[in-house]
């Protein structure tokens, strides 16, 4: 797929729309925001994603402003495709200056470009965004607020038995499926009737004890265990097999081998607990982090760290793994450098970060924290001062949970849906890039 740069010379807007001399509206907002996307910096980059040779891929301001419209209204691709057909404000927002009403971009496109830009195309994107708040003069970045969150993702609740089931299932259909491709005509044992009778009386159980648990667990993973046997059997006999669907097959098989041995391991052991548990058979990457919140005490999704500055939001590190982010700090404040050129004056944080590590780190950069002096508490007549501009930065602290809880509620961010490789960082890095955009965008 190709690449050529379209013709950004335009005359008037929308004529067939407005044929006695009408215009947009100036302060309508997809117009003001159009002026704060550094949309000729991201085509250079964008570009470089496709070849010289081959069909001409779609216009760079097309993608990138369907997908700020998508994170910024958190719309499926249908829905943003639909929103870019029926309202003109958008189509101009997108580089448009003739409106069009059908067959300019199919759903499927955004999906397909996307897996093909990656997480590295969406890092530059924020790097740029930034460049523009800079040169605009829109952030301040003398002080840096950072805590950390778990974005969840969207998977079904895990329990062990669903999850087993899942597994099974999958195992099952891929044998018949292969069965039907290669044409064995050997009948093939699953017993996947009587498993899914099983599964199924015991979900319909309103209260289980431990005892029934840990029997239907058994009987569960004796079908798994016998049909992943059965599938590596058909796989060792087949070679007519097709060689993407044999590979996609090893590699959930892979996986689903990986969910038999920790079940099994928790179960001889009696133990809920076992090291890199998968907790989703189609995102095995996904990890359960224990936060320890009420209501929310495991969550299962990506842990993040982020940066608040001056109203804006930043993505400083993400991790399916758990990982104390008091040891990041330092690690913090140097992407901050990066992002504005100078180390941040005045670092707020909450008491995780408190270490005497990290006191150390500041004050060697000169930096001043937020952070409740160590030892006993200071009299009024030595360090009143200090505390009392301590207390009052830790009251500022409360924006960064702000700023988190509105980036969830209404930025998708309580809910991660992409799937493909990267998919978890690309929704986080949109969601909060639409974020600052709308920020930005009360500030001009």
């Amino acid at each position: 797929m190709s690449y050529k740069n379209k013709d950004r010379k335009t005359g008037n807007l929308f004529k067939e729309l407005m044929p006695f001399g009408g215009r947009l509206n100036e302060n309508n907002r997809w117009i003001k925001l159009s002026e704060l996307v550094p949309w000729k910096e991201l085509e250079e980059i964008y570009r470089k994603y496709f070849s010289q040779l081959g069909r001409p891929g779609k216009d760079s301001q097309l993608i990138n402003g369907l997908l700020i419209v998508k994170h910024l209204q958190v719309l499926s691709d249908e829905r943003v495709v639909e929103e870019f057909l029926e309202n003109p404000y958008v189509q101009y927002f997108c580089g448009y200056d003739q409106f069009v009403r059908d067959g300019e971009i199919e759903s499927s496109t955004l999906s397909k470009i996307r897996k093909r830009l990656g997480v590295e195309y969406f890092k530059k994107f924020e790097w740029e965004l930034i460049e523009v708040l800079k040169n605009k003069k829109i952030i301040k970045s003398n002080e840096q607020m950072i805590d950390a969150t778990v974005f969840p993702v969207n998977i079904t609740y895990p329990t062990d038995t669903g999850l087993i089931e899942k597994a099974r299932d999958w195992v099952v259909k891929n044998i018949k499926l292969i069965i039907k491709v290669v044409g064995i005509k050997e009948k093939v044992r699953t017993y996947c009737r009587k498993a899914k009778t099983t599964y199924l009386k015991f979900q319909k159980k309103r209260k289980r004890t431990m005892k029934e648990i840990y029997k239907v667990n058994k009987q569960m993973l004796q079908y798994l265990r016998r049909n992943i046997f059965q599938l590596k059997v058909i796989i060792e006999k087949s070679r007519d097999i097709p060689g993407r669907l044999l590979k996609k097959t090893r590699e959930r098989l892979e996986v689903a081998e990986r969910i038999y041995a920790q079940q099994i391991e928790m179960l001889k052991n009696k133990t809920h607990r076992v090291k890199d548990r998968i907790v989703s058979f189609h995102r095995p990457h996904i990890r359960p982090i224990v936060r320890g919140k009420s209501g929310k005490e495991v969550e299962f999704g990506p842990k993040a760290v982020l940066s608040y500055v001056d109203g804006f939001a930043f993505l400083d590190e993400i991790s399916f793994d758990a990982f104390n982010e008091s040891t990041i700090l330092s690690k913090d404040i140097k992407i901050h450098e990066s992002r504005f050129d100078k180390l941040p004056e005045i670092v707020i944080t909450d008491n995780i970060y408190g270490t005497r590590e990290n006191r150390r780190i500041l004050k060697e950069e000169n930096i001043r924290a937020s952070f409740m002096p160590l030892g006993r508490r200071q009299k009024e007549s030595t360090g009143f001062l200090d505390i009392k501009w301590i207390k009052k930065k830790q009251r500022r602290r409360n924006r960064i949970e702000g700023i988190i809880g509105n980036s969830k509620t209404n930025y998708g961010l309580d809910k991660i849906l992409y799937k493909i490789v990267g998919g978890e960082e690309i929704w986080v890095r949109m969601g909060l890039m639409a974020m600052n955009l709308s920020t930005a965008l009360a500030k001009v």
